[in-house]
């Protein structure tokens, strides 16, 4: 599977992005130019503030070796839009954690849950990077099942760029034109542990960053029309300059009802 990319937008009319950790609505591009913050390794988790009760699928990746199959379909093919490639080899769960690793050829990993393929819900994931290239992108993503919406409907709840101190939510909801996607982008170092949470019910698509509100869409007409999965990649994007070795860790992937 090659999860689609598309280019900066402006934040489309009927929704909202709430600034916990930087600049209100509107502002988030003079925030490219900003100081990335560490804020509390151990950050909250929206699952326990906002009380979404009892874990219902997901992975602690407390073995060792490969993704679990019977939880992840791993990536093998072409990088994304075609760019390197994308390896079973560049992903491995050990020490708690899975490992995806991206090398200086652009050979990279990427995996698709085969848990919770569904409409509505909440997921969080913990996760951090490497001081990674700002060729390669950590991404969290919700992924339309069967890769197929007729929206190009994407939830990108966690995702780095090329400016390396910033972490994005990307809601994509319409598959081109000036107004495709709802975004916000907040100062943060990715270096250290945090927690990314995205809920969707009926009303809209709420973005959490250690337990706190930083995104909310509630125009229906930017809801995915179909069910949705987790996906987890780091992504290459080329600039034509060495790249430097980079990773993104995860520590657990959590689904609630």
């Amino acid at each position: 599977m090659t999860v689609g990319r598309t280019t900066a937008a402006p934040t489309a009319a009927g929704a909202l992005t709430l600034g916990v950790y930087g600049p209100a609505p509107g502002m988030d591009r003079p925030a490219e130019a900003a100081t990335a913050v560490t804020l509390d390794s151990d950050g909250a988790q929206a699952a326990v503030v906002h009380g979404w009760g009892p874990v219902v699928a997901g992975d602690e990746f407390s073995y060792s070796g490969p993704p679990d199959p019977a939880k992840w379909t791993v990536y093998a093919g072409p990088g994304h839009a075609g760019k390197g490639i994308r390896s079973p080899n560049a992903l491995a769960v050990g020490g708690g954690v899975v490992t995806l690793s991206g090398d200086a050829a652009g050979t990279t990993g990427g995996m698709s849950a085969r848990f919770a393929n569904q409409q509505y819900g909440r997921w969080e994931a913990r996760m951090k990077t490497s001081a990674r290239d700002l060729q390669y992108h950590p991404v969290l993503i919700l992924w339309p099942n069967n890769n197929s919406s007729p929206t190009c409907a994407e939830v990108d709840y966690a995702e780095g760029t090329a400016n390396t101190t910033l972490i994005r939510f990307n809601l994509h909801h319409a598959c081109s034109g000036p107004g495709f996607q709802t975004r916000a982008a907040r100062p943060l170092d990715t270096t250290q542990w945090h927690n990314y949470a995205v809920e969707w019910t009926p009303a809209g698509i709420t973005g959490y960053l250690d337990g706190s509100l930083w995104f909310t869409d509630t125009n229906p007409a930017h809801q995915p029309t179909v069910g949705m999965h987790q996906t987890v990649q780091l992504d290459w994007f080329p600039n034509g300059t060495p790249t430097k070795p980079s990773q993104m860790q995860v520590d657990w992937v959590r689904v609630y009802k």
